[in-house]
């Protein structure tokens, strides 16, 4: 079927809610590169929102995937166990650096992984609460929803969020938030809303998403850190979007140094197959009863079958050190564009986790959301699939995937930058 017959579908069969603005339809992938119905390309620099890291259709994953079909497709793993589902526990186990020896739970999207994370904290505290920060995305669940440190489009047609969740400041310097101003805020938080002895987690991501691609410093994690540690309170790090080696190293986390007592992650973690994972340090992981955890599909043996072969992927083709390349690429080329464009501020990167701000005054640091929007659909009318995010809408980030072609690459760049001449 054409894009337009397509979208004729979609228009008429699709809840408005869950539909795609785009109009073209993809029809096949390989690596970097995407082709429509029409047989239009694209290169894509969003990656199924960073799900792609080791790119469309890895062939290793694809087989890995065709053959765990000729074997098993589904059993519920509560019903009867299969390898793959403890093999990727245990290799995720031994990754992850969690405080202490780490046990493992598998569900199929970021957004279970972050409920179940809650479950498994109020379990092991026999407390409710939990703070999350400004800025951050946990999902699309309604627990996940009151998580999220943005309202709109996520909380805002859904009326009341569930109560016992918590905000504080994330520090982003650039935007007037400094790293000692948030934990003022936290610890006021704790002082005028979330009482510490009521507080089963402080939950944070470690590099923004949606709220914006800044990471957080390893001081103000140490400082989380000590302070859920004095008031007995789990730490729980969200990696569903910077884990699988998009900062260079296989969980952003690792940059600081901290253990956590839990991580979630998703996303690159299966190429494309729909698996999440709660890993944390054994005594919290076995807090809840027998048959408290889990569900009909998580952790499909399909899946695992992915995500076994996404590990084998990192260590055979050495996917940290080629991450931390392209964010060196990334970095060199926006520093470039920073001199260049008067609209370009605030380039950053930690390793391919890379993003910059587009402002319609570097002084005074304004947001410019509609050159950011405008920027991306020009690019999509070029060729290249872009996304922006942030608190502000104004942050352009790249989440191509990590073993993309260097001449593919410069190819979408240099569409970025022609874009850029065109609109400013």
């Amino acid at each position: 079927m054409s894009n337009a017959e397509l979208n004729e579908l979609k228009q008429k069969y699709v809840a408005a809610g869950a539909a795609s603005p785009a109009t073209a339809f993809a029809d096949r992938a390989e690596n970097a590169e995407i082709w429509d119905a029409d047989g239009n390309r694209f290169i894509d620099f969003a990656g199924g929102i960073g799900v792609l890291n080791v790119g469309h259709r890895h062939p290793k994953v694809v087989a890995a995937v065709k053959a765990q079909l000729d074997k098993v497709m589904h059993t519920c793993q509560t019903v009867m166990p299969y390898e793959g589902y403890v093999k990727v526990a245990e290799k995720l186990s031994h990754l992850v650096p969690v405080r202490g020896h780490a046990k493992v739970m598998l569900a199929n999207s970021g957004a279970e992984a972050l409920e179940n994370a809650v479950k498994i904290a109020r379990a092991a505290t026999g407390r409710s609460n939990v703070i999350c920060f400004d800025g951050g995305y946990h999902g699309r669940t309604f627990y996940t929803m009151a998580m999220n440190g943005k309202v709109a489009p996520y909380q805002t047609d859904f009326g009341p969020m569930p109560g016992t969740v918590f905000r504080a400041p994330y520090p982003v310097p650039y935007h007037g938030v400094s790293e000692d101003e948030a934990i003022r805020g936290l610890k006021m938080t704790l002082k005028t809303d979330a009482n510490p002895k009521d507080t089963a987690a402080i939950i944070l991501e470690p590099v923004l998403g949606e709220g914006g691609f800044y990471p957080a410093s390893k001081s103000f994690l140490e400082k989380i850190r000590e302070i859920c540690d004095e008031h007995g309170m789990l730490m729980i790090i969200d990696e569903v979007q910077s884990g699988f080696g998009r900062t260079g190293k296989m969980f952003a986390i690792e940059h600081s140094g901290v253990e956590p007592d839990m991580m979630t992650m998703a996303k690159s973690m299966a190429d494309g197959m729909p698996i999440s994972a709660v890993v944390g340090t054994d005594k919290v992981m076995d807090a809840s009863g027998p048959n408290s955890l889990g569900g009909t599909y998580t952790g499909s043996p399909t899946a695992c079958a992915a995500a076994l072969a996404v590990m084998d992927v990192f260590e055979e083709e050495n996917i940290l050190e080629k991450s931390q390349a392209l964010g060196e690429k990334l970095a060199a080329r926006f520093g470039e564009w920073q001199t260049k464009f008067d609209c370009i501020d605030n380039v950053r990167n930690m390793g391919a986790m890379a993003a910059f701000e587009l402002v319609s005054n570097k002084t005074d640091r304004t947001p410019n959301a509609e050159l950011a929007a405008a920027l991306c659909k020009k690019a999509r009318e070029e060729g290249l699939i872009l996304l922006s995010c942030g608190m502000y809408g104004n942050t352009i980030r790249f989440l191509m995937p990590v073993t993309i072609e260097d001449s593919v690459l410069n190819e979408g760049l240099d569409i970025i930058e022609s874009c850029l001449e065109s609109l400013v």
